[in-house]
């Protein structure tokens, strides 16, 4: 009897196995859009976390969050270039968070985490589309085409209780920063990688530097949540900062300001080449998203 069960087993691996061939063959354009992502995202945050080294070591650079990152690839020979290519990768990574949103192929849903980690990723397309389309516009010349994050704000604390509303996201905004220190203590990237094919070096690599960009940016994020909280609070829109506001923060501490946003800027870096790891060994199976 154990034997049969075990025969069975086999036979519907061995299906599951062969079905899920069959659907990357005929669905390749999803893996490589998601991987194409990756690695568009992981460019933008290593050119961001640099140009934050080279403030920390009084080399110049800025501190600066997407969209200035955007500004400073503009400048660079055949920027408008780079853009463009960075702009379609970020469109390509913000419909594989929508694929993920819908369809959940890394079968997330299995619980109430499952459902608030899928609608991360509804809320990571839409912030990601955003960053397309401003990317793409500086690629084609036609600037930025949106207000700042303090014109913004202003308008949502003129609303009748806007400034909860501010302060929710705040808290949203921390929560997130929060888990992602979580995630970085528990390596949880590591359960959606083909850690098999890496070297022992390669592993070790991406193991402890993935650690220490995830738990960076999540400093990051706290950092924006509570500033966020803080404007909300204080009812004036002044007090937000994005991630380039957040680094400046960290470079304004009294003690060891700009050792502190070294450090948290090389963990950006370290970011940004996770996600060139993650386009590169990320397990993505384009059938389940069908």
């Amino acid at each position: 009897m154990a034997g049969r069960r075990s025969s069975a087993r086999d036979v519907a691996r061995d299906a599951g196995d062969h079905a899920e061939e069959a659907a990357r063959r005929a669905s390749p354009w999803v893996e490589g859009l998601a991987r194409l992502g990756y690695a568009a995202k992981g460019v933008v945050y290593m050119v961001m976390g640099v140009l934050a080294v080279m403030v920390a070591t009084g080399l110049g650079g800025s501190t600066t969050d997407q969209t200035g990152t955007f500004h400073a690839m503009e400048e660079v020979p055949f920027g408008q270039v780079l853009l463009g290519v960075v702009a379609f990768g970020l469109l390509m990574y913000a419909l594989w968070k929508g694929v993920q949103a819908v369809a959940d192929p890394d079968e997330d849903c299995a619980d109430l985490k499952g459902v608030a980690t899928r609608a991360g990723y509804a809320g990571s397309a839409l912030l990601h589309l955003g960053f397309t389309i401003t990317a793409s516009r500086l690629a084609l010349g036609l600037g930025e085409g949106y207000g700042s994050y303090e014109g913004l704000t202003a308008w949502f604390l003129s609303w009748p209780l806007g400034w909860m509303l501010i302060a929710a996201v705040g808290v949203g905004v921390v929560g997130v920063g929060l888990f992602q220190i979580y995630e970085a203590y528990h390596s949880e990237f590591k359960k959606y990688l083909k850690l098999r094919e890496m070297g022992e070096g390669e592993h070790d690599w991406i193991e402890h530097g993935g650690r220490f960009g995830v738990a960076a940016r999540g400093v990051v994020f706290c950092i924006v949540g509570g500033f966020l909280v803080f404007a909300a609070v204080q009812a004036d829109e002044e007090e937000v900062r994005g991630l380039g506001g957040a680094l400046s923060a960290v470079l304004e501490q009294p003690f060891f300001g700009g050792i502190l946003l070294g450090v948290v800027a090389v963990g950006l870096v370290a970011y940004g080449l996770l996600m060139i790891a993650v386009a590169r060994y990320r397990r993505i199976a384009p059938h389940d998203a069908f």
